[in-house]
């Protein structure tokens, strides 16, 4: 058209950009922005509502912001948008302010608008301003009945706060109930886990002669992915094959997606490998699937086969493989990932930017989250909470407190999530009285309520430091029952300061909540023995194979060369075991050379002296440091994953071997980074 001297109105430009929005395509978005401005064609709402859209799906919500503020003229469309970007984007806080901000303009929503609005409260799942903003539909409702697709948002939105009674009043009022109707109650009741009432709802749906069509079927599939409910989306699938819809490619990446979720890999796989036709989008579930296993082999094996043919990968994709990189603590694959997203030119946005601050502070890279955290030019507030969390695991309670500060300053407004990542950190840095600061600014200065997490943070908090009283106290003031990660806290807490009659009395407020619970069962088997109360030990053990619970086995994690190898204790499986026992050995005699003395107390087994001392030379992390210093370079950093707290002797000995071997092990245990340099350790020895 342009070659052709043909004229671009206010009719065709959003047309355009309604184009770039769907394929994601920014970088044109940006030039048709420029060609817009060149011509004078700006001062159009239309056309600024499409420049804003397009910001919005392309990922750019800093920019669709920007033109939003910037707009002298603004009708109930740019609202809209705005409102339902921040949606799409969970960015709730914002969308609500938003709102509040159309409604003291004086601006009359359209029904589009009211709908992105019930959406925002159907993601918050608050039924009190659910309820207000249903009362705010009424009011402004146009007509005394409410068109359909705002009725079923409500239907929705109902669903979603877990008040399925007004869902259901909401819904029995229709006269003719439509498909849209139906999927949205029945969707409702298995996002609540009522899967029975679900499904008595979807057969009486089909002999009340409304056929399911794909749209239903799909919200279905991927509420039974919400709740992990695999035994009712296989019954799902298998209607599928038998009466339809037809069986389309983003119906079969929804079921492989949900059979990842319920942990049902075989099936997924199953699935997988029959499709003929795999978009970026199916590749990505199955990736998912994997990662969401901890599987890292099959998940990088599947990605290497993708790209193989010629399958380009998106955000979604290497969001899912940073995130396994982050949970097994694979750095040298998640920096080749990051390469890899630098090489292809993927645009890092602000999801992609936080997977990867993610990633390097959980592998214990701190100083390269902090550099990414800083580069980034927009930060949401998942963003903030990402570098929080990484410095309250590496245990830099100073840092998190700064970047508390920073948020203030900023006007960045902290959430729950922000509050337990601070929370954590003062707990593993013992800054007890900031911690405590903290919890009280939280609701009298933020007006935010502590939820059970956060009660969990002040009790581990307070036990650590060893005001065991005071963090019984908390429990027992606490506005909600106690869960069964507060009483672990406490039960922790008495283990670390050998409270045997406190530990007794968490130990059964535990049990009683959760007797299959194997890692408590084990913590109080261990108070017992700190104590020498063998026939305790003895009773507890004998009540676990009666009841068929057992043991999590201790497993540390290594990565050379691209490969995780795990160990146990004793483990004698490996194939460089030869070697592996060659160089313990030869750490056992440099250790006593250094001055190291078992620590036999922390093998809780009655057994003798010289049997203690070798069950503690072969733990699992002793393992994987040998396997470590054979298989990397001089001054190399070696980093371990282990999935239980590292033990008192492990912990001495690893400071010895740094400065023994002039090599930084970084050891992230269950509860967090420990740094061990020229025979010291950033925990201080408080963990």
């Amino acid at each position: 058209m342009r070659t052709l001297d043909t004229e671009v109105d206010n009719f065709i430009v959003p047309s355009i950009l309604k184009a770039c929005s769907q394929i994601s395509m920014t970088h044109l978005g940006k030039e048709i922005h420029g060609f817009v401005l060149k011509n004078g064609l700006f001062g159009d709402v239309f056309i600024r509502n499409a420049l804003m859209l397009m910001y919005a799906e392309c990922g750019g919500l800093a920019s669709a912001r920007l033109l939003f503020d910037t707009m002298g003229e603004r009708d109930v469309v740019s609202w809209s948008t705005m409102i339902r970007s921040y949606c799409r984007n969970r960015l709730f806080r914002e969308g609500l302010e938003l709102i509040k901000d159309m409604h003291f303009s004086n601006v009359k929503p359209s029904e589009v608008a009211m709908v992105s609005m019930v959406t925002l409260f159907a993601d918050l799942e608050n039924i009190q301003l659910g309820r207000a903003m249903h009362a705010y539909v009424i009011r402004n409702s146009a007509d005394e009945k409410m068109a359909v697709p705002l009725t079923t948002s409500l239907i929705d939105m109902y669903a979603k706060c877990g008040n399925l009674a007004s869902a259901r009043i909401i819904f029995n009022g229709f006269s003719q109930k439509s498909i849209v109707s139906w999927t949205a109650l029945i969707a409702g009741y298995i996002r609540s886990n009522n899967l029975q009432e679900g499904e008595r709802l979807f057969v009486k749906m089909i002999e009340e002669n409304t056929v399911p069509n794909a749209i239903t079927m799909l919200s279905l599939i991927i509420a039974c992915a919400f709740v992990g409910a695999v035994q009712l989306g296989k019954r799902l699938h298998a209607y599928i094959f038998r009466n339809g819809p037809r069986m389309s490619l983003v119906l079969t990446t929804a079921l492989v997606d949900m059979y990842g979720k319920c942990g049902d890999l075989r099936s997924a796989r199953a699935l997988f490998d029959s499709m003929e036709n795999k978009d970026i989008m199916t590749w990505t579930a199955m990736i998912s699937a994997y990662a969401q296993a901890h599987c890292i082999d099959h998940a990088f094996d599947l990605f290497v086969q993708m790209r193989d043919g010629k399958v380009m990968p998106n955000e979604v994709t290497m969001v899912s493989l940073l995130s396994l990189c982050a949970e097994v603590g694979a750095l040298d694959m998640g920096k080749w990932i990051h390469a890899y997203i630098d090489k292809l030119g993927i645009e890092v946005d602000v999801v992609l930017k936080t997977a990867l601050v993610d990633m390097y502070a959980k592998c214990g890279d701190i100083d390269r989250a902090q550099s990414l955290f800083r580069e980034a030019m927009f930060r949401d507030i998942c963003l903030w909470n990402a570098m929080m969390t990484g410095y309250g695991m590496n245990g830099y309670g100073a840092e998190a407190l700064k970047l508390f500060a920073q948020m203030e300053r900023l006007d960045i407004k902290p959430n729950d999530i922000t509050f337990i990542g601070a929370l954590h950190a003062c707990g593993h840095a013992g800054l007890v009285a900031e911690g405590k600061r903290l919890f009280e600014r939280m609701v009298h200065d933020f007006g935010l309520n502590p939820k059970v997490e956060h009660y969990g943070c002040m009790v581990d908090l307070l036990g650590r430091a060893g005001l065991l009283d005071e963090a019984y106290e908390m429990i027992e003031s606490m506005p909600m029952t106690s869960n069964i990660a507060v009483w672990g806290a406490l039960l922790a807490a008495c283990k670390l300061h050998k409270n045997l009659d406190l530990g007794e009395l968490a130990g059964r407020e535990i049990l009683a909540l959760e007797p299959q619970n194997c890692g408590y069962n084990v913590l109080m088997s261990n108070i017992y023995a700190a104590a020498n109360r063998w026939n305790d030990v003895a009773g507890m053990r004998k009540a676990m194979e009666d009841t068929g619970i057992e043991k999590e086995p201790g497993l540390s994690s290594i990565e050379v060369n691209g490969s995780v190898h795990d160990f146990t204790m004793g483990d004698m499986s490996h194939p460089q075991i030869k070697k592996i026992s060659e160089m313990l050995a030869e750490m056992s005699k440099k250790l006593k050379d250094a001055g190291y003395m078992p620590n036999t107390s922390v093998v809780l087994q009655n057994i003798d002296e010289e049997e203690k001392e070798t069950a503690l030379a072969y733990h699992s992390e002793k393992l994987a440091m040998a396997f470590g210093l054979i298989s990397t370079a001089p001054g190399t950093p070696i980093r371990l994953v282990k999935n239980l707290r590292i033990c008192d002797d492990c912990h001495t000995a690893t400071k010895l071997l740094s400065k023994v071997y002039g090599r930084t092990f970084v050891v992230r245990d269950r509860n967090r980074f420990h740094h061990f340099k020229e025979g010291s350790c950033s925990c201080g020895d408080y963990w």
